[in-house]
């Protein structure tokens, strides 16, 4: 008969399996998103916004994104324990089952979605699950291996944060909340195609059609130096139209300067460890880039 656990290994037991649930939800990917899912809702209103849409709605799309991102190491669980990167994760060493790992992804979704449609509106509910099925069914499970544009395409499901905060408070679709979703629409490639050079010969051992798999790492820069220039002009769009004034004008042109020098290092001054750089700086662009956003809107709006 085996001997019981004692209270101390419960609770270590119980801290151990937490951290792996925890660690499938990506809090470090949820946390960037819902800075931009803040700036959507402080963006739409000149003042404070409600405490109920402000409260509610974060938990809610936090909650639907964790699920998202638990789909994501379910569906991608035997890649993740072929690749350095991922090997580690709770699924492939079998610290999380995939029976539990689906309840868990199914039960944070249902009561996401239930705090959004009950205490936001139905519309930033339903907007909010078609990103999750975005991401985590069309991206991960269908898009991730059918082509290289990949990303570009299944970017769109990662870009919705800000219109989602936006619906959040005004319960109604504007056209400047399209604007930042256009940044990070635009911002996602040449965000994820670093870190695919970076990984080359793990997404190729595993036939994941990367772009740099499939066309090769050279040309792989040169469209993120690309897509970096398209994102200096995305970045000016709220400038053009009038949401912003001269303190995210000159945050912008800065960061958009520095991304589009480092893209320019990665094409034609290669060093080793130069993609992985690249992939950090844009993590720290788009941050930098929505406090411009919020400073911007509080202390010149």
């Amino acid at each position: 008969m085996a001997k019981p656990l004692s209270i101390a290994q419960n609770r270590a037991l119980w801290t151990f399996q937490w951290r792996a649930y925890f660690e499938m939800t990506k809090p470090k990917v949820v946390a960037l998103m819902l800075l931009t899912v803040l700036v959507g809702m402080c963006l739409a209103v000149p003042g404070a916004v409600p405490l109920q849409p402000l409260i509610a709605g974060m938990l809610g799309i936090a909650m639907m994104a964790g699920s998202a991102a638990a789909l994501n190491h379910l569906i991608d669980r035997r890649i993740d324990g072929l690749m350095a990167r991922t090997y580690n994760r709770p699924l492939p060493k079998g610290r999380v089952s995939a029976a539990r790992a689906l309840t868990f992804a199914l039960l944070l979704a249902c009561a996401g979605f239930g705090i959004l449609y009950t205490l936001v509106n139905a519309l930033t509910a339903w907007l909010t699950f078609a990103s999750l099925i975005g991401y985590a069914l069309v991206y991960t499970a269908y898009l991730k291996r059918a082509t290289s544009q990949n990303i570009v395409i299944g970017g769109l499901a990662g870009a919705m944060p800000p219109l989602l905060g936006w619906t959040a408070v005004t319960n109604e679709l504007h056209g400047h909340a399209l604007l930042l979703v256009i940044i990070i629409f635009t911002w996602t490639p040449p965000h994820f195609w670093a870190l695919a050079i970076h990984r080359r010969a793990e997404y190729a051992k595993v036939d994941i059609p990367m772009l740099p798999v499939t066309h090769g790492i050279d040309f792989t820069k040169t469209c993120i130096l690309l897509y970096t220039l398209l994102l200096a002009v995305a970045c000016l769009l709220p400038v053009l139209v009038g949401m912003c004034g001269p303190l995210y004008l000159v945050s912008s042109t800065l960061l958009s300067c520095g991304f589009i020098y480092k893209a320019w290092q990665l094409k034609f001054h290669e060093q080793p460890g130069l993609a992985m750089q690249v992939f950090r700086f844009s993590i720290y662009h788009l941050m930098l880039l929505f406090i411009a956003l919020l400073l911007d809107h509080y202390l010149w709006g």
